[in-house]
């Protein structure tokens, strides 16, 4: 029986299915700390080094489960702290719940310490339920509401608590009278399907493209199987969002890649020869990687709504669940029997990897990042998790590794803020303790919060059923993709004050918590590091000391690009020789390869 507010709220969070909550402390929340004290039999506190990697692991919680994920802070310092992992949550439609504390409700209003006006601070991330209580009868509903929105509304809500309101008597059910509410638990998911007319229109569109491009992201994770059927009838070529990168794994012959400045040449082609768009689960922004304006006619598949018609005007908008949507849809699609334009699109998908082979294989000084990537492909273990953090990581993430079926793999998608990687990847390991998951990270990120997220693993590590996390960095002592950005995009140089980071031991600080370190500085190393870090008996990080001189070449260099970069040549950067030599062998590549194709 709850005996006050914190602990019916534990209960009530109990009763939602919750078992695992993300977190920090502080005197600002601390009634609740103690009911999750004496609850610690049922729902477990995973204690975090800092607030934002509590929201970043709260996310990846719903990522990875498709449960709300909870993450918990003190008031003041403590919420500000949560914002930017929420924000991560909410771009990316993920459902989170924040619980936060206040100063006593007494003291509000007049200037007391870390009294933050809260409800305002968190009124945009949490812009469909936000609320604090000033009754013990309140939480009752503000606990139902803001999970069942949550969930509903794949989105962030959050619940502040002043800190005597944590401590009042519990009311399990408030007195009956006018003013009173009575919530109740559970949310099922509907299946939302488009009406039968909607679907024949959006049918006889595809049935009529001779060239048609799928695009797909996180709202057709799950849906591969119809996606592969779709892509099969209507001949067409899937690309990926980095949302949906494991939509489909990589070793099907008509999947081009991602899209977009971190995607593939594969898929530029076929975004730009298209003449029928099939966009599915996606909010993909960059138009200028998309069909041209009125070059193609359009479907798109979201169960969002407020998504539809938004990147693209199409022809038909279906609001659906993804696989429900083309069970429905796939029936009506005629098989193309002209097959010419699956063909071209292969020939380019077989004749990139041979690129992107080629382009892994050029020695750098020390190591080619590519070849971290390319030689991790083939070792990923079966229904791993793999996580990514922005940054020049993303890039061969997104180009060079191979997902295989039952992965599972993700990244900031919308927000593309630094630091998720390391986060994301500890709390895969809590949700799915018996599968192997690994970060691929810049250095930025894990000076910027990773090494606190190390710390978090060493505590927890010999918990899990199944050691195996490995973590890569990139160590290049440079913020690489803003200082690529800072070439291509505005033609300027490099500016070593702000992109040259201290050098860091990662290994050496992974052996001191005591974890396994490895250090690689020789490409002839990375296969043995890759399968000492994926056979051993502890988390393990892998310290790749990188070349920052190679460059995330986009799938297609525009003019304003190439001004850009020739600019910050003639304009002295201070890595001037590498970055050209780095630049002129990996455009080199995809001309050799075409080359050795064509004498073949």
């Amino acid at each position: 029986m709850a005996t006050n507010t914190s602990d019916f709220l534990v209960q009530r969070l109990y009763d939602w299915g919750v078992r695992r909550v993300y977190g920090y402390p502080g005197d600002g929340i601390n009634g609740v700390m103690g009911a999750l004290n004496r609850s610690k039999e049922r729902i477990t506190f995973i204690q975090t080094r800092h607030e934002e990697e509590a929201a970043f692991m709260a996310c990846a919680h719903a990522k990875f489960t498709g449960e709300v994920g909870i993450c918990i802070a003190t008031s003041g310092p403590g919420a500000i702290h949560l914002l930017n992992g929420l924000y991560d949550a909410k771009l990316d439609h993920q459902p989170v719940v924040a619980i936060v504390g206040q100063q006593a409700s007494t003291a509000l209003g007049t200037d007391y310490q870390q009294e933050v006006d809260l409800i305002s601070l968190f009124k945009d991330v949490a812009a469909p339920y936000v609320h604090m209580a000033t009754s013990a009868s309140q939480i009752r509903h503000l606990v139902d509401r803001a999970i069942r929105i949550a969930l509903a509304e794949r989105t962030v809500t959050c619940i502040i608590l002043p800190n005597d309101v944590q401590e009042m008597d519990a009311v399990a059910s408030p007195e009956r009278k006018h003013g009173t509410t009575y919530t109740g638990l559970g949310f099922s998911r509907p299946d939302v399907v488009p009406a039968r007319d909607d679907l024949r229109r959006a049918a006889e569109v595809l049935n009529a493209g001779k060239k048609v491009a799928i695009l797909v992201g996180a709202g057709a994770l799950g849906a591969g199987e119809e996606v592969a059927e779709a892509a099969e009838r209507l001949g067409a070529g899937v690309a990926k969002a980095l949302l949906g990168k494991a939509v489909l794994p990589d070793h099907l012959p008509f999947v081009t890649g991602s899209i977009g400045l971190l995607g593939t040449k594969p898929s530029w082609e076929l975004m730009m020869n298209c003449d029928t768009f099939l966009m599915i689960g996606s909010g993909f922004p960059y138009a200028e990687f998309l069909p041209k304006e009125g070059a193609a006619r359009g479907v798109q598949i979201d169960l969002n709504p407020r998504m539809l018609g938004l990147r693209y005007p199409m022809e038909v908008n279906l609001q659906g669940d993804a696989a429900l949507t083309l069970r429905a849809l796939i029936p009506l699609l005629e098989k193309k029997p002209d097959r010419e334009w699956r063909e071209t699109v292969e020939k380019e998908v077989r004749e990139w990897w041979q690129v992107m082979e080629a382009r892994a294989m050029i020695s750098a000084k020390p190591i080619n990042p590519q070849r971290l990537f390319w030689e991790l492909s083939p070792r990923l273990p079966e229904n791993c998790i793999i996580t990514c953090d922005s940054g020049s990581a993303a890039n061969w993430y997104a180009r060079d590794l191979k997902i295989r079926p039952g992965m599972m793999a993700s990244l900031s998608g919308t927000l593309a803020t630094m630091c998720p990687g390391v986060p994301y990847a500890v709390a895969a390991k809590f949700c799915h303790p018996n599968r192997a998951v690994l970060a691929l990270v810049g250095d930025g990120a894990m000076q910027m919060l990773g090494n606190a997220g190390l710390i978090t693993i060493s505590k927890y590590w010999k918990t899990w059923s199944n050691p195996n996390l490995v973590i890569l960095v990139l160590n290049n002592r440079d913020l690489n993709q803003v200082t690529w950005e800072q070439r291509v995009m505005n033609g300027d140089p490099k500016f070593d004050a702000s992109q040259d980071l201290p050098a860091f031991s990662f290994a050496a600080y992974a052996e001191q918590l005591g974890l396994m370190g490895i250090e690689v500085s020789d490409p002839k190393q990375i296969a043995g590091a890759w399968e000492r870090a994926l056979n051993a008996d502890r988390p393990a990080v892998i310290d790749a000391h990188c070349d920052p001189d190679v460059p995330p070449l986009p799938p297609h260099i525009t003019f304003e690009q190439a001004k850009g970069y020739l600019s910050s040549i003639f304009k002295g950067d201070p890595n001037l020789g590498g970055m050209v030599r780095q630049s002129a062998r990996q455009m080199m590549s995809s001309f050799l390869t075409r080359n050795e194709k064509n004498e073949k």
